[in-house]
């Protein structure tokens, strides 16, 4: 009798300790008819996602060039830092979306001549994919959007163009778009640089943070929650800065975060934890 409690402990308790740990899929695909292909993506479910019928929050959690959508799963260790947040309380179980944008061409806005539209897919098929496989409450209450670097200025660019769907955003690092003309022109392909200075110029402002925050109202943008975390030995640390003063002089309220460090992830796996709980407050209305 002794014996048999004892597995029954040692197999409830094994059981216990299994259900602490959440679960990454970092190999899924959905069918873009937008992007005609494939597109990957990973998702990291909570601890009690398979023990439950509730639905969750969701994050969009966006990397950065030259990675995919593996990255914040194997550099940015994103199982590990959400099971401990999540455990020690600082942050709610939420399930937390990583998409690819670094397939065919990279990045996550529609090309200047339109047919590679990255931006469309996102918002167009990939959210309603997602939303409707896994159990994720889709309302802007439970919806937030963070990213490091190229991800960061996803995270600015698509809060900013659809401030009704998100509600908080944390760049890190961000790269907010190309600050004038002349550095957009060096990453781009030469067929692109032909389309002439004036639908370049055009194209800089449509994704340039920026620009884009003068479009908006204050109360649109005050109506996210808004954490910009950036390196103060990181190259992109000129771009977060200037937003930081365009936001404080517009009046939009934000939290503005400069910690030793630089481009790494090492700066960024110290910010997740900070990132989970500060979207939690918005989760939970603060």
């Amino acid at each position: 009798m002794m014996k048999k409690l004892l597995s029954l402990a040692l197999m409830l308790a094994a059981v216990s300790a299994f259900a602490q740990y959440g679960k990454v899929f970092d190999n899924l695909t959905v069918e873009s008819k937008i992007l005609k292909s494939q597109r990957k993506f990973a998702v990291y479910l909570p601890p009690d996602y398979e023990s439950s019928q509730r639905s969750y929050p969701v994050l969009y959690l966006l990397h950065g060039a030259t990675d995919n959508h593996t990255g914040w799963v194997q550099f940015g260790e994103v199982r590990r830092i959400a099971d401990e947040a999540i455990k020690n309380g600082t942050a709610t179980p939420m399930i937390i979306v990583m998409p690819d944008a670094d397939t065919e061409r990279m990045g996550y806005f529609n090309s200047i001549d339109n047919k590679w539209r990255y931006e469309d897919f996102f918002f167009e098929e990939l959210i309603p994919h997602v939303e409707k496989t896994y159990r994720i409450k889709g309302e802007k209450r439970f919806r937030a959007i963070a990213g490091l670097s190229m991800g960061g200025g996803g995270t600015f660019m698509y809060a900013m163009r659809h401030p009704e769907l998100f509600s908080s955003a944390c760049p890190l690092s961000a790269y907010v778009g190309a600050l004038d003309l002349e550095s957009m022109k060096r990453w781009m392909p030469e067929e692109e640089k032909k389309l002439g200075d004036e639908t370049l110029e055009a194209y800089r402002k449509k994704n340039n943070a920026l620009d884009l925050m003068k479009e908006r109202t204050v109360e649109e943008l005050n109506s996210i929650r808004w954490f910009i975390d950036c390196g103060d030995d990181d190259f992109l640390f000129e771009g977060n800065s200037l937003m930081h003063i365009a936001m404080t002089k517009a009046g939009v309220k934000h939290e503005y975060r400069v910690r030793d460090g630089g481009h790494t992830w090492t700066y960024w796996r110290a910010s997740l934890p900070v990132v989970l709980g500060f979207v939690s407050d918005a989760f939970h209305q603060y």
